[in-house]
């Protein structure tokens, strides 16, 4: 992470800090969401300008290319693309998962998932049991060959994160969790948190 990105996270982080705990903390830090409503003054709030915002939006855009090349060349081996990572991802967090809450958490068409899913399945990365309460429903769970795909793909993403948070350092990393958690949807940002944090 570079040091205009940091300089940014960490100074829109630090502005809406609060030592309070509620169903929006991370790590003892409540987002204050009251916050987002009240833009009064933001015009002399220097991180707040058009310019560092639109800064902002650029370096996630440079950061997400660079964060997402290495699982990239690591998928186009099997022939997957970054849908194919999502998948393994999310099941990989969460064996057992159902298809129905792996569609809430892509939010993409069942028409979409179960291309990706199917090939998945076919080539063995996933597999998928019948629920035993409910048997119209399909639990998914990575098989070995899949777990090691995963091992693969999310290690040189956590290698990049680990060198950006060291070189940050610990309270700049709280704020740029701060901040991706103030990216999220008001509405969903608990039980995202919640599923971040559960493990």
């Amino acid at each position: 992470m570079s040091a205009s990105l940091t300089h940014f996270i960490y100074n829109l982080a630090m502005s809406n800090i609060s030592t309070k705990t509620g169903p929006d903390a991370i790590e003892g830090v409540e987002f204050n969401v009251s916050s987002n409503n009240n833009h009064d003054g933001d015009a002399e709030i220097p991180f707040l300008n058009d310019k560092e915002l639109i800064q902002g939006i650029e370096m996630l855009f440079y950061a997400y290319r660079d964060f997402t090349s290495d699982p990239d060349d690591i998928l186009r081996i099997h022939g997957f693309g970054r849908a194919h990572h999502r998948v393994v991802h999310f099941v990989g967090r969460n064996p057992g998962m159902s298809v129905a809450e792996l569609l809430a958490i892509l939010k993409v068409t069942k028409q979409s998932l179960s291309r990706v899913l199917s090939q998945l399945v076919t080539e063995q990365f996933v597999r998928q049991e019948t629920g035993s309460r409910d048997r119209r429903q399909r639990l998914l769970y990575l098989t070995g060959k899949g777990e090691a795909l995963f091992a693969a793909l999310s290690g040189p993403q956590k290698d990049r994160v680990a060198k950006a948070y060291r070189e940050a350092g610990a309270e700049a990393v709280a704020g740029y969790r701060k901040v991706l958690a103030g990216l999220l949807n008001g509405e969903e940002r608990a039980a995202v948190l919640k599923a971040v944090e559960r493990s």
